[in-house]
């Protein structure tokens, strides 16, 4: 008896225990904003990892989101699936949304939660980088709604809804949502969240976790520099400008070998331009319209052809700007005021080159032969007709050209035979002989 009365002692001790650690262990949480892109992979798997080494409860991902690239949440709804943690998605602040790829992240969750004001749907897949044709089209539909499907079955929620939400582009309010089961809860604030999810028993590929949060603290995830970085430089525009720095540097370098510093930053900007589009919808045709503005803008350089070559440029130039992110349902998109600018800066540079060029041809020589004409020279001596002349410190053999010229009268180079000047008196007519 007093063994059995131990053992139940000692029992409610470690239950005891356990109680006390869930309600002490602190809840991690990220903000995830805008597309979905590769950054963000590496930010919600970095989260996943950084919340299990603290030993937090739980992650919760406060989501707002228009959608974004398919393999990236694919990749996330992966991770989140086969998260040790319970991941918990809160679709906030008010006036946030979860569309298209939101709304697999979301049921994805083993927690989906909302705001007040919040909405979720319209998940229909949509071509990025080009257009697709029926059979394609279809295809990645079926695709869809399969994959969305088997995550609303896997997490208990309404698999028929979830993929109207593919098929029909579908979308819902938060207490719609509730309804109709394809979330769990709406929560008016991060408080309010953890008094809901406290005491709800969640099943993770680790087995079940009993959540203690009504009391416990919440630890944001900071994101760190690089991640900030990479996010601001995965932006359509801030891709495009880099683009078109780096194209500009390393042509002003070609132009003028060793300049250095073009080269230097038009490389720097060339390579994480590329490294933007790799996690960016391209479509070809538009970046190769831009190469080919740039090639017909160098031309216009070498080639007379009355500006049409420059006009071409500032067309295709700007025909490639819209074209190049194409995808405005996903966020990537290129500002117009941002494409008129670059096209207007990029025409009136190339511009300056030509009319800077052309000023050139039509100067007087400086140098050589030809610049020796219309000097001022100053008569060492009688010219009867011949004799020396100072020009530009140096002595020279001159010819009058006319009446006799005494020694310290300025002169007027107006020809030159060989080493000889043929001079007339300054301020006196007189033309090349």
């Amino acid at each position: 008896m007093i063994a059995r009365l131990a053992v139940l002692v000692g029992a409610g001790w470690l239950a005891l225990a356990g109680v006390a650690t869930a309600a002490t262990a602190p809840v991690s949480k990220i903000d995830i904003e805008g597309v979905i892109s590769p950054v963000t992979v590496r930010l919600v798997g970095t989260a996943i990892d950084r919340a299990q080494a603290e030993k937090a409860q739980a992650l919760i991902i406060q989501l707002d989101t228009p959608g974004g690239l398919e393999r990236s949440m694919r990749a996330i709804v992966q991770r989140m699936m086969n998260a040790d943690i319970p991941v918990v998605v809160y679709v906030a602040p008010t006036g946030a949304r979860a569309a298209s790829a939101g709304v697999f992240i979301t049921m994805a969750a083993h927690v989906a939660a909302m705001a007040p004001a919040t909405n979720i749907g319209a998940a229909h897949p949509v071509a990025v980088g080009g257009t697709m044709d029926k059979e394609m089209s279809k295809k990645a539909e079926n695709d869809a709604a399969a994959f969305v499907r088997t995550i609303a079955t896997e997490r208990g929620r309404n698999a028929d809804w979830a993929e109207k939400a593919v098929r029909e582009s579908v979308s819902i309010t938060e207490r719609e949502a509730v309804r109709l089961h394809v979330v769990d809860l709406v929560a008016e604030s991060m408080p309010d969240l953890l008094a809901k999810l406290d005491g709800r028993e969640i099943k993770t590929v680790k087995g079940s976790v009993r959540l203690a949060t009504r009391e416990a603290a919440v630890v944001p995830i900071a994101i760190g520099f690089r991640d900030r970085f990479l996010n601001v430089i995965s932006d359509p525009n801030v891709a495009y400008v880099l683009m078109m720095l780096g194209m500009l540097g390393l042509f002003f370098e070609l132009s003028n070998p060793g300049a250095i510093l073009p080269g230097v930053v038009g490389g720097i900007s060339l390579i994480l331009a590329f490294f933007a589009f790799q996690s960016l919808p391209i479509n070809w045709a538009g970046l190769l319209l831009i190469l080919f503005a740039i090639i017909l803008f160098v031309a216009e350089i070498k080639v007379v052809s009355h500006g049409i070559l420059a006009v071409g440029g500032m067309v295709s130039m700007a025909l490639g700007s819209i074209m190049l992110f194409d995808a405005p349902e996903l966020g990537f998109r290129i500002s117009w005021a941002l494409i008129a600018f670059m096209v207007a800066a990029t025409a009136l540079l190339f511009l300056g080159v030509v009319a800077a060029g052309m000023r050139a041809l039509g100067r007087r020589p400086l140098t050589g032969a030809a610049g020796l004409i219309g000097q001022t020279a100053v008569a060492r001596e009688a010219l009867a007709p011949a004799g020396h002349v100072t020009l530009q410190g140096e002595i020279w053999q001159a010819v009058a050209d006319g009446e006799m010229v005494t020694a310290g009268t300025p002169v007027r180079v107006v020809g030159i035979d060989g080493l000889t000047l043929k001079v007339v008196k300054a301020g006196s007519a007189g033309g090349e002989s």
